[in-house]
């Protein structure tokens, strides 16, 4: 009885700050983690920018964890949408300067990471030399922070100012004396190969083989995605034979994977599944994604009966649909007017608690009613609101404007 109304303590505490205009998490009962699901709940909504750092500071967000590093984000993005930049700088320079646990590298290379998500460059490569320049804790440097550097790399590729990258790697590297780190060379390789640029990865690798730094995986699927969008099909196999001949590493599904999605990307989704086929020769386990990204390959090619054939193989071979392969595959059926599969899929996918979102399952919904499967449509609209609660009000309106 004592651990229920614990639990009916917390959930009215986190209606109650839903509902409030203020916050001061510090009189609430809850958890860390169960403070920053409430500030996500409300920076989606939010979109005063005062309010919305109040909610941060409320929080008291830390980089450590992964849900409060999404909260960070969320804030980011709104702010730099709204074009509230000296937001942004403020918030990140306050918590650098008033919190003694967020003077640290760590928190230094996620500023600099969510500079770059707002696009604010110049403020990322400014805290970037600040932390060097100014002895960060009083601590004397030998050398630069390879970390911070790939934080900045990062950065970049971020706000797609992928020409910095370069200037950012050379000068750097030789006015803070830091060794690139294999972390480094990967994501300078992925600068060039999204800025369109991949043919000069090539003299990465050779710098990369003169100082001793072994390539791995992600190092060739970085570049296998860059020729892939420049469609340099001759160098993509030229990568994967340097790949497994000169450095033994074979192709995994992260490999396949890669060039599935490119494939598909580039609407050649039969060449995509004939990679699959070989995918399956060698032995190679697919994984849901591969499958996600043909599915969706193939809607956004208008083939729909080569996605349900896919969606079907798939199943047969013992790979576990995930939510957003139903998810796809019902939003384009119902996009298609093939209401009848896109409900079959449906029910299905919500056996397994397995809900698309909102506009999706409307889309259905409607669809379905329009073309004289009303009671379908009512039943589905019964279920789920039966099984998830969530957006009732919405589905009763749905549900009164379908036909008598």
């Amino acid at each position: 009885m004592a651990l229920l109304a614990r639990l009916r303590l917390r959930l009215q505490s986190f209606h109650h700050l839903l509902r409030r205009d203020h916050l001061n998490f510090s009189t609430s009962p809850l958890s860390s983690t169960s403070k920053t699901r409430v500030a996500l709940s409300l920076l989606k909504t939010e979109t005063n920018p005062e309010k919305i750092l109040e909610i941060c500071r409320s929080a008291s967000l830390t980089p450590e964890a992964n849900i409060d590093r999404i909260a960070f984000s969320v804030a980011i993005d709104k702010l730099a949408k709204s074009n509230n930049f000296s937001y942004i700088d403020e918030f990140l320079t306050e918590l650098r300067t008033s919190r003694p646990d967020l003077r640290t590298e760590q928190f230094a290379a996620h500023s600099i990471v969510l500079y770059g998500k707002a696009g604010m460059i110049d403020h990322a490569i400014r805290l970037f030399k600040e932390y060097h320049e100014k002895n960060q804790n009083g601590v004397v440097l030998s050398s630069g922070s390879v970390k911070l550097l790939n934080s900045l790399l990062f950065s970049c590729i971020l706000a797609k100012k992928y020409d910095e990258v370069k200037r950012v790697f050379v000068n750097f590297t030789k006015s803070y004396s830091i060794e690139p780190s294999l972390d480094t060379y990967n994501t300078v390789i992925q600068a060039f190969s999204e800025g369109g640029s991949s043919s000069s990865c090539y003299s990465v690798l050779n710098e990369m083989d003169k100082k001793g730094v072994r390539p791995n995986a992600t190092t060739f699927g970085n570049l296998i995605a860059g020729f892939y969008k420049e469609e340099k099909f001759e160098d993509v196999g030229k990568v994967l034979k340097m790949m497994e001949e000169d450095y033994g590493i074979n192709a995994g599904i992260d490999i396949y994977n890669i060039r599935v999605r490119s494939l598909c990307k580039l609407k050649r989704s039969k060449e995509a599944e004939a990679l699959l086929g070989g995918c399956l020769a060698r032995g190679v386990k697919p994984k849901a994604v591969t499958y996600r990204y043909l599915i969706f390959g193939y809607c956004k090619e208008g083939n729909l009966e080569g996605a349900k054939s896919l969606f079907k193989s798939m199943v047969n071979r013992g790979c576990e649909p995930d939510y957003y392969c139903y998810s796809t595959l019902i939003y384009f059926l119902s996009k298609g007017r093939d209401f009848e599969s896109a409900y079959r899929i449906c029910k299905e996918s919500m056996e397994k608690k397995l809900v698309p979102n909102f506009p999706t399952l409307k889309m259905l919904v409607e669809g379905l009613a329009s073309s004289g499967n009303v009671e379908k449509a009512k039943e589905l609209i019964g279920e789920i609101k039966e099984k998830f609660s969530k957006n009732v009000d919405l589905w009763n309106e749905v549900e009164a404007g379908l036909p008598q």
